[in-house]
């Protein structure tokens, strides 16, 4: 039998039970935000889950003077769940606290909270390096959306992806624009960018296995997390020999700094789709704002799911359902933990939005919220 290690949270009120189990699969499948409606789910492969999906709704400042808005987080982990659930943790309130010192949001302050959250992890790291020195090598994948004033920030450091979906009046066809600009160097530009930050390091991206990686290690050139390639004091004893260099470096290898683009909402932009790099690996762009566009709210981000699963049996020229049965770390060699939210923007909500909105704050977490240290 096929059991899930971990639970989601919930907190809030939006009209709809607070999420589903099924297997190794958790669901919501529709909720209400500032803006319109959500639907949300995540899939387990690896042996623990080390994605996280987040969406808040409501005050976006610590002192709850400040802007009303609707916040998304995807957290993609990778060598476990420290770093992904440090900022589910995090992230969010360094946003709040930072948004109220600022007194409004701007891509400086999405820059800060990144910052913040990532020192705060470093410092994690520092506090159980003799006793945990495996956190070292954790990080995470960190793509977060803002909705807030009419303006949509989407901010990422990583390889997940936002598209947004909008219709073309000239053709009545919903259009696949990416939002997010993507970190990892099996891309030509993300190889040409760490070279160009580190020109005395001929080997600062390598190829291992047919695959371009950092240093051999890692595919994602920005990061949360991974102490071991940002300061050289984590690069050492008692860290897993396979994590160390040779050598010693002088400046941080990864970065935390998100790319951050702004967009104008419009009327004729329907929805937003926020995931992990798992999905996109099996679907186009474009094919996800197709089944969006074709089937109703309720359960789209599990259809969604379930439709990156079916093209991961093909590939593997097995049927569907057998994948389903297979366990979670075994699963991974069939497909990555993949978290999807869908987020549906309502224009005349948007329209009408002047930061007073007295709605219930609503917090929705899919992940393991009882991990700490």
């Amino acid at each position: 039998m096929v059991r899930s290690c971990w639970k989601p949270s919930v907190e809030g009120d939006d009209g709809d039970e607070s999420g589903r189990v099924d297997g190794l699969l958790w669901y919501k499948d529709f909720g209400n935000h500032l803006y319109g409606e959500f639907s949300m789910a995540v899939i387990q492969a690896n042996s623990s889950l080390e994605d996280r999906g987040q969406l808040e709704s409501g005050p976006l400042s610590s002192n709850h003077l400040g802007p009303q808005g609707t916040f998304i987080g995807v957290y993609d982990g990778h060598g476990g769940t420290e770093a992904s659930q440090f900022v589910s943790d995090n992230l969010f309130c360094n946003l709040k606290r930072l948004t109220s010192e600022h007194q409004g949001m701007s891509e400086n302050v999405i820059k800060k909270a990144y910052s913040a959250t990532d020192e705060g992890f470093l410092s994690l790291v520092k506090k159980h390096w003799l006793n945990k020195p495996h956190i070292a090598s954790t990080g995470t994948c960190c793509l977060v959306g803002i909705i807030c004033n009419d303006m949509l920030y989407i901010a990422n450091s990583g390889d997940s992806r936002a598209v947004l979906g909008r219709v073309e009046r000239a053709t009545k066809e919903t259009s696949a624009i990416q939002l997010s600009t993507e970190h990892n160097v099996n891309q030509e530009t993300m190889r040409d960018e760490i070279r160009s930050k580190h020109p005395y390091d001929s080997q600062i991206v390598v190829m291992r296995h047919n695959v371009w990686r950092v240093k051999g290690l890692i595919q994602v050139s920005r990061s949360i997390g991974d102490a071991y390639l940002k300061k050289a004091e984590f690069n050492k004893d008692p860290l897993p020999s396979k994590y160390r260099l040779h050598e010693t470096f002088f400046k941080p290898i990864l970065s935390c700094e998100p790319s951050i683009s702004t967009h104008k909402l419009h009327p004729d932009d329907q929805f937003l789709i926020f995931a992990s790099d798992g999905l996109w690996e099996h679907l186009t762009n474009q094919e996800v704002v197709n089944i969006v566009t074709n089937n109703p709210p309720n359960g789209i981000a599990k259809r969604l799911v379930k439709a990156a699963l079916r093209e991961a049996a093909k590939k593997r020229e097995m049927r569907f359902a057998d994948l389903q049965k297979i366990e979670q770390g075994v699963r991974r060699h069939f497909h990555d933990d993949i978290t999807v939210i869908v987020v549906y923007l309502n224009p005349r909500l948007s329209d009408n939005n002047n930061c007073s909105h007295s709605g219930s704050p609503l917090s929705v977490k899919g992940g393991d919220p009882a991990y700490s240290y």
